[in-house]
């Protein structure tokens, strides 16, 4: 039997970010998405012009946050 109480341990300690993203869906042409999303936390909105592109703002803002936490921290 496999001691699964050192996995979740280790999933506890990861630092995970959150984010709160509104999605506008406003027309869905040529087989995707188009419309806009805000960015809760930041209070930025983007358009978008396709379901991957969606995709990339939301990885994009999480990225940018965790960037930003890092130089703060070296600057401290």
């Amino acid at each position: 039997m496999k001691n699964y109480d050192s996995l979740s341990n280790t999933n506890q300690n990861i630092d995970k970010k959150k984010g709160t993203f509104v999605v506008k869906i406003e027309y869905c042409q040529r087989g995707t998405w188009q419309g806009q999303v805000i960015w809760a936390e930041e209070n930025r909105s983007e358009r978008f012009r396709s379901a991957l592109e969606l995709v990339r703002l939301m990885d994009e803002a999480m990225a940018g946050e965790a960037q930003i936490e890092v130089r703060e921290t070296k600057t401290s």
